[in-house]
């Protein structure tokens, strides 16, 4: 189904310490950030902080799954981290739909996370294509 402009859709995730460990034996994003207590506690955040990839990843999933839905990609994004995540913390990521284009699958929206005391960590658009699997019948 087409999108329609002002549709919106969220998902939620609690972020743990198995998500950060996955995340850099997967990327290699072992920031002390992350993963060194006594570094994070001299810094502004004092605790630890979850990869910016947590964050947006839970875009990826609400984009491919919720909304366009299934076959979206990515064709870009302009987003701004506002706040740091914490382990524990509970993200919802949220899109609303701005525009959509009149021939094509492609689709603007506005994109914005928060955690669970109601403060915005990223805010920002993208623009998406949804691909749909081609009609007719196969080669045998």
């Amino acid at each position: 189904m087409k999108p329609i402009v002002g549709q919106t859709a969220s998902r939620s995730l609690t972020l743990t310490r198995e998500h950060v460990t996955s995340y850099a034996a997967l990327t290699g994003d072992h920031n002390p950030l992350h993963f060194d207590i006594a570094f994070v506690s001299r810094t502004k955040f004092k605790r630890l902080v979850v990869q910016g990839g947590l964050t947006t990843g839970l875009l990826h999933a609400l984009v491919a799954t919720d909304l366009p839905g299934p076959g979206t990609v990515f064709m870009s994004q302009n987003w701004n981290f506002t706040a740091p995540v914490y382990i524990g913390d509970t993200i919802t990521a949220r899109a609303e739909v701005l525009t959509v284009h009149a021939t094509k699958p492609v689709t603007q929206l506005s994109m914005t996370v928060t955690r669970q005391d109601g403060e915005t960590v990223l805010e920002g658009e993208a623009w998406c294509y949804t691909f749909t699997p081609e009609t007719g019948t196969p080669e045998p």
